[in-house]
């Protein structure tokens, strides 16, 4: 089976900063496992929205658009959504593969990246507040 992006998808990505893109992409050239794109950017009133609910933190979202109209996060999800009879927002090990195809895929596009699962790069996704387990973003690089 090869895996590629829906027509969904392929819309999202295109509201995704290039090297975000680059990396999601390369992610799923690795034939390793199916994922959708849900969310890449999106407006004041969502992320406001989201924050109220407790989904996310920040006002200051990535995914909100940056100077050139786009957003540097995207939001994942591992695909198909019920695998043996394990609901994917409950499959905190399927999350995990997935972050290290991104992972892999930033490093060989030479893009850090930052996945909500692993706020503080430790590898330790218990010790985190949030567990935003399908965010993936540019990481600013210092």
């Amino acid at each position: 089976m090869t895996y590629k992006f829906s027509q969904a998808s392929e819309e999202r990505l295109k509201n995704l900063a290039p090297d975000m893109a680059r990396v999601v992409r390369r992610a799923l050239s690795f034939q390793v496992m199916d994922f959708t794109v849900l969310e890449t950017l999106r407006d004041e009133e969502r992320q406001k929205e989201l924050v109220k609910a407790g989904a996310s933190q920040r006002a200051d979202s990535l995914h909100l658009a940056n100077d050139d109209g786009l957003a540097e996060a995207a939001d994942l999800l591992p695909y198909p959504y019920n695998v043996n009879g394990i609901d994917v927002w409950q499959d905190k090990q399927r999350f995990a593969v997935l972050a290290g195809l991104m992972y892999a895929a930033a490093s060989l596009e030479n893009v850090p990246i930052r996945w909500g699962g692993d706020w503080d790069f430790d590898g330790n996704n218990a010790d985190s507040t949030l567990h935003d387990m399908p965010h993936f973003e540019l990481r600013r690089r210092s």
